[in-house]
């Protein structure tokens, strides 16, 4: 290849790598989204006088709100395109942050809040998807990457934000504020150009090579894709129809379902979503709480950075053992302080330091991983099916995780609220050993394969 040429593909490169980020901040929107609301609900239940019964559907009804997304993603991710319902998605993102911040009563918040939901739903579904259709085959890991770091790295900043604005009790900025990087975004996502996949789906070949030669600048790379993406869309998706035809893919998506549950009790939204008040118990004032809270998205973070440094040299299973045995550790000491009584700053940050021990448990572990391991184990025909049910699992188990947390609280205590989110923490490393496959340096063919032949599922990666 001569230097121009060179030059051209380098250049490709880039413009790829500069798309996929353009493209990964629908995970900062999702995290803003996830982590605004912690740091306001102290000020929102003292100016509207509501009790923790509201708190909760103010907080959840978010989830409920991405589950709908997520259900109607996949119908317009393939009608409307990728780009088009990212774009819905952000307008809806700006929509929602501006009703929030606006809010006269609690009912606008919870309807601002639903608006929200749904924006986050599309953008968890289609984001990855389209970064997976836009990135070049040897950083394709690395972007999708991207995109869960980019949620971990919008829930910090959220935090922070919350953190500045607590000094003043102005919530209505806490909320409205992130229609600033949305519009942003909105704006952003104007630019990008079609998935060259989408194009292919609607026979639109011309457009899709012209595409694929802005982000790939090599002709034979270019051909050779487009030849894979005609072989691919070969394959009919047929989902509903395997699910009630064959066993062996109703066990795949069970799975998958049963892992989104599980990293839902896992209690790590329960920290998200309500951080300030559990440092509350711990005897912390409100702006120790919300700093608190900060250092909490800090950590979880630089965590993440530890799965994607160790997924592909450890594998899945022994990474998911760790952060298990980690969280529950973390939560069970968290649980027996406050039961026993917090009454010096030694016993404070000594539990602040337990509960972020929790935090590094599940960033490294359970975060990212589970995502991970639902992409993997879906066979090739009901894969949209498959994935769309464990990312509806997912919302529909953190509404419930959000809506019950202060219930919890409230009816049988801090310490036996944290006890028993440490307990689904152990119950889920003999889950992990009974059924989940070590998929590591395995192709998806090969676990298609095994998982159709009736292997179980612990040894379909094998």
């Amino acid at each position: 290849m001569n230097s121009v040429a060179q030059a051209a593909v380098g250049h490709s490169r880039a413009t790829a790598i500069f798309t996929c980020i353009l493209a990964a901040l629908a995970g900062l929107m999702f995290g803003l989204d996830i982590g605004v609301i912690s740091g306001a609900q102290q000020f929102i239940q003292k100016e509207f006088a509501v009790g923790d019964r509201t708190i909760e559907w103010i907080v959840s009804i978010m989830m409920a709100g991405a589950a709908l997304g997520a259900l109607g993603a996949g119908w317009m991710s393939g009608h409307l395109g990728r780009k088009r319902s990212l774009i819905l998605g952000a307008v809806l993102f700006v929509a929602g942050s501006v009703l929030c911040g606006m809010a006269w009563a609690p009912y606008v918040l919870i309807v601002g809040r639903l608006i929200l939901g749904v924006a986050i739903g599309i953008a968890s579904f289609t984001a990855p998807l389209y970064l997976a259709e836009i990135a070049p085959e040897k950083i394709r890991g690395a972007m999708i990457s991207l995109y869960q770091l980019m949620i971990t790295i919008g829930i910090l900043a959220a935090f922070l934000s919350d953190t500045a604005f607590s000094y003043t009790g102005n919530w209505r900025w806490m909320l409205g504020i992130i229609a600033i990087p949305g519009a942003l975004f909105l704006a952003g996502v104007f630019f990008l150009p079609y998935s060259p996949r989408w194009l292919m789906m609607r026979g639109r070949r011309a457009e899709a090579e012209q595409v694929l030669f802005k982000l790939r600048g090599n002709p034979v790379e270019v051909n050779q894709e487009l030849s894979d993406i005609e072989q691919q869309l070969k394959v009919p998706q047929r989902g509903v129809h395997m699910f009630f035809q064959n066993a062996n893919f109703r066990r795949s998506v069970g799975l998958g379902v049963l892992l989104q549950v599980m990293q839902q009790l896992t209690g790590m939204n329960v920290v998200m979503y309500y951080a300030p008040r559990i440092f509350q118990g711990m005897g912390y004032n409100t702006e120790s709480q919300l700093w608190f809270t900060a250092i909490v998205g800090l950590v979880n973070v630089l965590a993440t950075f530890i799965a994607i440094a160790f997924v592909d040299k450890l594998g899945r299973k022994p990474i998911l053992y760790v952060g298990f045995v980690v969280m529950a550790l973390g939560l069970g000491v968290v649980g027996t302080m406050m039961h026993l009584g917090i009454h010096s700053h030694a016993e404070q940050f000594f539990t602040v330091g337990m509960l972020l021990i929790f935090i590094v448990g599940f960033a490294m572990s359970a975060g990212p991983l589970i995502w991970t391991l639902c992409s993997e184990i879906q066979p090739l025909k009901g894969r949209d099916f498959g994935i769309g049910c464990s990312t509806f699992t997912n919302w529909a188990a953190n509404w419930v995780v959000g809506v019950s947390f202060l219930s919890l609280l409230n009816g049988i205590g801090n310490a036996a609220t944290f006890w028993l989110y440490g307990a689904f923490n152990v119950v889920f490393i003999l889950f992990t050993f009974w059924l989940v496959p070590e998929t590591k340096g395995t192709t998806l063919e090969e676990i298609e394969r095994n998982l159709m032949s009736g292997k179980r599922l612990r040894e379909i990666g094998r």
